[in-house]
């Protein structure tokens, strides 16, 4: 770990002039950045430590949605009768990551900018385009069970992490951050990137903008949802595949909106708006579910080591539909699939 500056602002304004330097780094719960530190991965000569600042509240929004600060705690917000009744597919994806320890620690700004897992990524000694761009990707050609099948380049095949953010990328919520240049509302969809020939750049944020707080809309999904993890163990693990569901089904069954989002396939939360039209105005069954599956997966490309998530992912996808569908969600604590 290299020697930094230390800065411990005490509201956002003076946050955001600490952290626009070019080598500046947000410190919220740590639970990432500081892996990286330690790892010789991230080397910021600044280190602005945002836990003073008035981000540690969830609101009602006047549209009847929420507000999410972006300092709450993972766990504080997986555990909040408002999010707990409201949108539980977000609840239930916090629940699915991590452990209890890293969920008290965790913040929700600090769920949405952590960064791949990847194995290259983390190995200094090994090339990484996103740890040091011309360098090359590691992973193409080489151990890559855990790496992407969509959305990837030449330059990078890394998955994103998170499953909060699968299950926020499904909601459509928004992301609220403020910097230099003052104050904007990100659409989901848009924050996180693709990694194209700039896999060194994860998401939209300009330099020294700083997230403040997620915004959930106001439709919810509270009744047919399912938040699907598939791992290698049943807890303290990153997902091979996860699915994210909510469908609103009318009163004579058929389905009258339908939201998928697939995580650890991607760069990002996987979405495609194509996919879910097709289940619209549909009665709930495997015709419809196997045909929304093979859109959300169209162009899936493996790598030879993660090739079986190809299938996996469309297995998945088809069981998730079934449980959301029947309001049968997947549970956090019995993880037996239903």
């Amino acid at each position: 770990m290299i020697r930094f500056d230390y800065a411990r602002p005490a509201d956002v304004s003076e946050a955001v002039r600490a952290g626009s330097g070019e080598h500046a780094a947000f410190l919220a719960g740590g639970t990432n950045l500081v892996d990286l530190m330690k790892e010789n991965v991230a080397r910021p000569l600044q280190v602005v430590d945002i836990n003073r600042l008035p981000l540690t509240d969830i609101e009602a929004r006047e549209d009847g949605g929420l507000r999410l600060g972006a300092l709450v705690t993972n766990a504080a917000t997986a555990y909040d009768l408002r999010v707990q009744q409201r949108y539980p597919l977000l609840a239930s994806a916090i629940l699915a990551g991590a452990s209890p320890q890293l969920r008290n620690a965790a913040t929700n700004g600090g769920n949405l900018n952590q960064r791949t897992r990847c194995y290259y990524f983390y190995d200094v000694d090994t090339p990484c385009n996103k740890r040091n761009p011309g360098e090359g990707c590691g992973a193409i050609g080489g151990v890559n069970r855990i790496h992407a099948i969509l959305g990837a380049s030449d330059q990078c095949i890394a998955t994103h992490p998170s499953d909060m953010c699968v299950a926020l990328a499904a909601l459509e919520a928004h992301v609220q951050v403020t910097g230099p240049d003052g104050d904007r509302a990100i659409a989901f969809s848009d924050y996180h990137r693709l990694p194209g020939d700039e896999p060194w750049r994860d998401n939209t944020l300009r330099s020294g903008e700083l997230v403040t707080a997620i915004d959930l809309p106001a439709e919810n999904f509270s009744t047919h949802y399912t938040y699907l993890k598939l791992r290698d163990r049943l807890s303290y693990a990153f997902a091979l595949v996860s699915v994210a569901v909510a469908l609103r089904l009318g009163e004579d069954g058929r389905i009258e909106a339908a939201r998928i989002a697939l995580g650890g396939v991607a760069h990002k939360p996987w979405r495609v708006p194509a996919a879910e039209s097709l289940l619209q105005g549909e009665q709930p069954g495997e015709r419809v579910f196997q045909a929304a599956t093979h859109a959300i997966t169209e162009g899936a490309i493996g790598q030879g080591q993660n090739s079986f998530k190809i299938e996996l992912a469309r297995r998945a996808v088809v069981r998730a539909l079934g449980q959301a569908a029947a309001g049968t969600p997947q549970s956090q604590t019995d993880k037996r699939i239903a």
